[in-house]
Formats: C-alpha cells, structure tokens, sequence
C-alpha cells in the first residue's frame, strides 16, 4: 500500500490505516496518534441540501504534493508518521473522503501537525469537488464543481 496519496473509493479502510502506521519501523517512538477522517457533509455553506460529492484529482501531481507534505511534516520534533489519504469517486452523505493520521512520540507534536496538513492538502492538493443538490422534495436540482459556485457567488457579490 502506499503511504500517501491518491486512492479510488474504497481502497484503503481506516483500520488498514491504523496497521500500517503501528506497523512502521519507527512506531515504537510513538506516544500518540492523532486522526482526521473528512467525511461528506449533507449540506452546502449556505445551507443547501448535498445528495453527495463526485471528487476528481490529477493524481500525478496530488501524490507528488500530499508526499511533499508528509515528508516535509515528518521533520517536525518529536513526529514519527505522518500521512495523507485522499479518495476519489461518488461519494454519498457521511461517507470518508480523507484520511490524514500523525504519529509522534507525544501529544503536544500531533496536534498542530495534523491541523497543518489538513489546511495544507486542502489548499495545495489538485483534487476537485463536484456537489450534487436535492430540493426539499429530493429530487435532484443542481450539480457544480465547487470551484465554479464559488467564483460565481464571488461575482454575484460585486
């Protein structure tokens, strides 16, 4: 399995996960580890209903920036792992989207690194998010790619 990076829907369980992180060389510093499961969330910002989220990356790329990340974090005193799991796919409500574990040898290191590769994947990762809506009735009413929505609200503004 690889360690970071660009996954179809389903290829890695968090349990997996788990394993291979205790599973490393360098596991026995560790005293801590600290999890991020980004999940689908069943409604927009501004209060729309999600039907569910189709997620696109260009995987070369994103491998290379999530691996960057991880190695980058992995410097940090006292962090013994650090990974970055992004999956792509439809996806429904609740379902995972990403996985982002860090290990070190105490809490106070897992903390603000986890938070920092979380901003961080989400910023510098080329992954794209297409919402799918459902009116109140359920019936499907609108499909964009979140990037699209977002500079059309931003125009809408001015």
């Amino acid at each position: 399995m690889e360690y970071v990076g660009i996954h179809k829907k389903g290829e890695l369980s968090l349990s997996e996960l788990i394993k291979s992180v205790k599973e490393k060389a360098d596991f026995q510093k560790a005293g801590a580890v600290a999890m991020f499961v980004g999940v689908v969330r069943g409604e927009t910002v501004g209060g729309e209903n999600v039907e569910g989220l189709e997620l696109e990356a260009y995987e070369e790329k994103a491998n290379r920036v999530l691996g960057g990340i991880c190695e980058e974090l992995k410097k940090r005193e006292g962090v013994v792992d650090v990974q970055i799991h992004h999956f792509v796919g439809e996806f429904g409500v609740g379902e995972d989207l990403v996985y982002v574990v860090v290990a070190g040898a105490h809490r106070e290191n897992v903390f603000g690194v986890l938070k920092e590769a979380v901003e961080r994947y989400k910023h510098e990762a080329p992954v794209f998010k297409k919402e799918h809506l459902v009116d109140e009735a359920g019936i499907s009413s609108e499909s964009y790619w979140v990037s699209e929505r977002e500079a059309q609200e931003k125009r809408r503004k001015k």
